[in-house]
């Protein structure tokens, strides 16, 4: 089984937000596959689940805040025994990469990174984790709160959906088939 967990904040005025890029990645794969998001209360999270080439993958939106989903990361890996090292992918904005940039990261601190720093402390560090560069120039007149809870242009939304999107569903398949590997790429 692989565990597909995306970092974002669950009310609707963070929907298009880019700390919510990981939750726009997790929709786009779960409408790809013809998966349904259903709340899940014991889990503190909405999921979606489907099968490909017969082994079991979740897609999860945690409810918890951005800053404390370790809580619901550690509650499903618990529940179904999973090796963070082998059977979680977990998705995040970067905004020290360039919008664009899309780097995968097996292990590692959270590098300032809240989301990060709640998953690192309910499980380790030993995880692997696609990066998905937020930065703009905008990122250089805002302070950090105001810049990740910011919504994207209408040109960097267009971005998003067009190219940085599929690519970054492309590297959640890669991961299901066992064949990711540490990179960086820009789309």
């Amino acid at each position: 089984m692989k565990l597909i967990f995306a970092q974002g904040n669950p009310d609707p005025e963070y929907k298009k937000t880019r700390h919510n890029t990981g939750f726009m990645i997790v929709d786009a794969f779960a409408a790809q596959h013809d998966a349904t998001w259903k709340v899940n209360e014991k889990f503190n999270a909405l999921m979606a689940e489907m099968t490909i080439e017969g082994e079991k993958v979740l897609l999860v939106k945690p409810s918890t805040y951005y800053n404390d989903t370790g809580l619901a990361a550690r509650k499903l890996v618990d529940f179904y025994k999973l090796d963070p090292a082998k059977d979680l992918l977990v998705i995040h904005d970067d905004i020290a990469l360039p919008l664009g940039t899309l780097r995968i990261r097996e292990k590692g601190s959270d590098a300032g990174n809240n989301g990060i720093k709640s998953l690192n402390t309910h499980l380790g560090e030993n995880y692997t984790r696609l990066r998905v560069g937020t930065w703009s120039e905008r990122r250089d007149q805002v302070n950090d709160i105001d810049f990740v809870l910011g919504k994207f242009s209408k040109e960097e939304e267009k971005r998003l959906e067009k190219d940085i999107i599929p690519k970054a569903a492309e590297l959640v398949n890669k991961f299901l088939h066992g064949n990711l590997d540490s990179h960086s790429q820009s789309v």
